[in-house]
């Protein structure tokens, strides 16, 4: 029995990279998962792997810059499941690369929306339904740039950072009701969102900015949001996990 049997467990972005790593963690650790993903072919793709893994699950579009559709998605995981235990929330983009000064507004926004206001409305509905449950684990895939700053991504770092804020301020507020609240950093990780847009050569050399040498695994950072949702985390809340090969240290 896997250490997280009897549980349901909603992750956005699901459908590539970090977030399909931690789908297909959780259901080897034996819960339901909520596969979401605007790109709804992706989050099926993933839905087949977990059931590869002997998991259950659903997959939902979402565009996590809608209110609506964090509302829906939550409605959708209690219809299901009928609770919701674990939330990873995992969407995000990288945005434009330009200087503060010269920074389009319609970039900003749009980051912005995504990586932070998609923050808060999936907390603003998954925290109700975990409540219902008896608690759970709420868990916030930010950044290394969530503790400091990269030149030319402002909006990016500016939303990370604010969502370490928020996922600390939940976790005051929801520690009594049972609910975790926890955030995690990874490094430059290497997932579409990176390699899509970079040459080998760059890569290596954003590599080389960790003191371990290489850019990380979606596997690797699925191995601590596993953690954080178990109860080995149980008096874990509030806190910021980097998985960065050292990069922090610079």
């Amino acid at each position: 029995m896997g250490q997280l049997h009897g549980k349901v467990a909603l992750v956005t972005g699901a459908g590539s990279g970090i977030g399909e790593a931690c789908a297909i963690h959780f259901a080897k650790a034996g819960a339901r998962v909520v596969i979401s993903d605007l790109d709804l072919d992706g989050a099926k793709r993933v839905l087949v792997e977990v059931k590869k893994n002997g998991g259950e699950g659903i997959a939902v579009q979402t565009d996590v810059a809608s209110a609506e559709a964090n509302e829906h998605l939550v409605a959708e995981t209690l219809k299901a499941f009928g609770r919701l235990d674990i939330a990873v929330i995992n969407a995000g983009i990288g945005g434009p690369a330009a200087l503060t000064g010269d920074y389009p507004l319609e970039g900003w926004h749009q980051v912005i929306n995504v990586n932070l206001n998609g923050v808060f409305y999936g907390m603003r509905y998954q925290i109700p339904a975990m409540l219902k449950s008896g608690g759970g684990s709420s868990i916030n895939m930010s950044s290394i740039l969530g503790q400091v700053g990269f030149a030319t991504a402002s909006a990016y770092v500016a939303a990370k950072h604010g969502m370490v804020g928020l996922s600390k301020n939940a976790a005051m507020e929801y520690a009594a009701q049972g609910i975790r609240v926890n955030s995690v950093g990874p490094g430059f990780i290497r997932t579409p969102l990176l390699t899509k847009h970079l040459t080998e050569e760059q890569l290596s050399g954003i590599a080389a900015m960790h003191p371990i040498g290489r850019l990380g695994t979606s596997e690797e950072v699925a191995e601590l949001v596993l953690w954080l949702a178990s109860e080995k985390a149980s008096f874990v809340t509030g806190a910021y996990y980097a998985v960065d090969g050292g990069y922090l240290t610079r």
